[in-house]
This record gives structure tokens, sequence and C-alpha cells, in this order.
């Protein structure tokens, strides 16, 4: 799978887009052999279970200029890589706690040319900004989750749904968002195959607990 399997569902990516979606793969491959961030049988699927999936936010929310977001728990840049390409005119934050993920995600952001992403060492607790957005894949149960976002949400909002949390998360969510008004939206309905069978995007609006 390859670069094309992401202009399949995003006809409309600039020139520039393209390269930097398709120059992924080689930056990738020559970070992972120095620092594994992503599995060795993952990177045969890099498109479909990285790159895709983290856009698959994309298909819930489409970033107006100027949004701010915060990626929780990066790792190698996703979803915030992904989605700093398809909207950059919006502000990507990226954290993680393990320094060689960071480096990865500057070095790669670098190498494409990114211009909107910054990338921090540290623990989501410690990010002193506010955003309109954060999202996340997976980093932990959601009712944790919350409790590091205090503080986090700016009060502004210009976007097409109010500002919240845009999580990507798979299996049955049931006990983890019980008491909780989330809404959930099958990757299924947007993303053909088998890995997005179970896939989801949860959003919650900050106002749906304690922020």
């Amino acid at each position: 799978m390859s670069v094309e399997l992401i202009e399949k569902y995003f006809p409309d990516l600039s020139e520039n887009q393209k390269t930097q979606f398709a120059d992924l793969e080689r930056l990738y491959r020559e970070w992972n052999e120095k620092i594994n961030v992503i599995s060795r049988k993952d990177m045969d699927s890099l498109y479909e279970k990285h790159i895709l999936h983290s856009l698959g936010i994309a298909k819930i929310m489409e970033f107006a200029p100027n949004t701010k977001v915060l990626d929780i728990g990066t790792g190698g840049g996703f979803p915030g890589i992904p989605l700093a390409i398809l909207f950059p005119e919006a502000q990507f934050t990226l954290v993680d706690s393990i320094g060689k993920k960071i480096t990865v995600v500057k070095e790669v952001s670098e190498g494409i040319g990114l211009k909107n992403i910054t990338a921090i060492h540290g623990r989501a607790e410690e990010v002193k900004d506010q955003f309109h957005f954060v999202v996340s894949r997976a980093v932990t149960q959601m009712p944790v989750f919350l409790r590091w976002l205090k503080g986090k949400f700016l009060k502004e909002q210009f976007n097409p749904k109010h500002n919240g949390v845009l999580y990507l998360k798979g299996g049955d969510l049931g006990e983890e968002l019980a008491g909780l008004k989330a809404e959930l939206f099958q990757l299924k309905d947007h993303f053909e195959g088998e890995f997005f069978e179970t896939k989801k995007v949860v959003y919650l609006s900050k106002g749906n607990f304690n922020s």
C-alpha cells in the first residue's frame, strides 16, 4: 500500500501534500532503523494502519485555519503529522514523554517541510498552552485521559464542532465511556478494509467533562 491509498479517500490534495504523504514512507523507514517507533510488521502497512487511520479524524472534523490542536502521546507522530499535512493552516502541538519518539517527529516534520508543527518532549500535564481540540490515538483509558486535559481548552470556538476531544479507538467502548456524552463515528463508514471494521473516532465536547 502506498500514497495512492490516501489519494483515494482525499482526492483534493495539492501536489505539495501528495509529495509530503509520499515522502513519509522513506523517512519512517530510515528512522525506524535507528529508533523503533513503528513495529516492523506495521511498516509494510504504514499508509493504512498509521497514516489513513490518523486521517479518520479528518472525516469527522475539518479543522478551520488557525485552529490549535494538541496531540497527546503522539509516538512517532500519529495522528498529528498526517493531520498537519492535510490542514496546513491549522497549528499542531505534538507531545510525548519519550524523547526519542519526539526526535523522530521533529526529523520527519522537517524532512517533509512541515511548518505547522511544534514537538514537545514531556508529559501532557506539563503543557501550559490552550487549544481548540485535543487528539490522540488510544494512549490510555478515556477517564484517565480526560484528567490530563484540565485547563487545556480555549473558550473561542469557530469550528463545525465545539472544542473538545477527538480520540481514535477500537473495540467495545461501552464501559470506558459510561457516563460520558460521547459521539462515536465508525471508520468503516469512511474507509474500506478489515482493519477499520472496529475502529472509531470518539468525539467529546469540552462541555461534557471537567475541562
